[in-house]
């Protein structure tokens, strides 16, 4: 696996880019996704880490909980459609498994794992790399890449995900029964990272959620899940045509 220092390059690189670009008054690097994530976590439902930084530092405050506190997730990504400089990620999937730490109210996290599916070509990783560097521009004391195999399914009531069969990885959701006359309830109107948009966080508890290799594991069930398909692009400088 690659080391941080490779991922965060890439990052700094596209934004260092994309901020000349602007300067010059030229079109900023043509990019965009929408994608769908089978998502959970150690919290309990639902995670109150996404609602703000206040909510974070009280709920991952060590001295305030009594107990060590941390956020260990599973997000298995399905790119419905998307283009990254010409190169085409529709139907690319990826992999974030990690732990966001006990407090990342000022941005930095704690660890994190990005797998590409083995199917996904070198290019189309370069191009992921960098839409996920813009979806989460926090700061992580350690990040890795490598690639793995990825099997993702979803239906109106549950969703499966795997990395390498469930030998890595795997999140797996299924309704609960907390749901008006039977539904799904959904969020709507909640920011997810630096997404531009969401339609609504599902909300489904996990079955299971869990990090089965190296030396931090975990596995959690009956913890938080969720399902959610999000929009993000790239922003086109002043006066300059999109291409899209």
């Amino acid at each position: 696996m690659r080391a941080l220092a490779l991922a965060c390059a890439v990052g700094l690189a596209v934004a260092s880019v994309s901020n000349a670009a602007e300067m010059k008054g030229a079109a900023a690097p043509a990019w965009k996704m929408n994608a769908t994530v089978i998502e959970a976590c150690s919290c309990p439902m639902f995670c109150t880490c996404y609602f703000g930084s206040g909510q974070p530092a009280a709920h991952h405050d060590m001295k305030s909980m009594g107990e060590e506190h941390f956020c260990r997730f599973n997000n298995a990504y399905k790119v419905n459609k998307g283009v990254y400089k010409g190169t085409r990620l529709d139907g690319a999937k990826f992999w974030i498994s990690g732990d966001l730490g006990g407090d990342f109210s000022k941005g930095q996290m704690d660890w994190a794992v990005v797998t590409f599916d083995r199917a996904t070509s070198q290019t189309q990783r370069d191009g992921l790399v960098a839409i996920i560097g813009n979806l989460f521009p926090v700061k992580w004391n350690s990040l890795t890449t490598g690639v793995g195999d990825i099997a993702w399914t979803a239906t109106k009531d549950e969703a499966h995900a795997t990395l390498d069969g469930g030998k890595t990885a795997e999140v797996s959701l299924k309704k609960g029964g907390f749901g008006e006359a039977g539904q799904i309830p959904v969020i709507k109107g909640l920011q997810y990272w630096a997404a531009d948009h969401n339609d609504g966080f599902e909300l489904m508890p996990n079955t299971v959620e869990a990090w089965r290799t190296g030396d931090k594991q975990y596995e959690f069930k009956g913890t938080n899940g969720f399902m959610m398909t999000l929009d993000i692009a790239a922003k086109p400088a002043a006066g300059a045509k999109s291409g899209m």
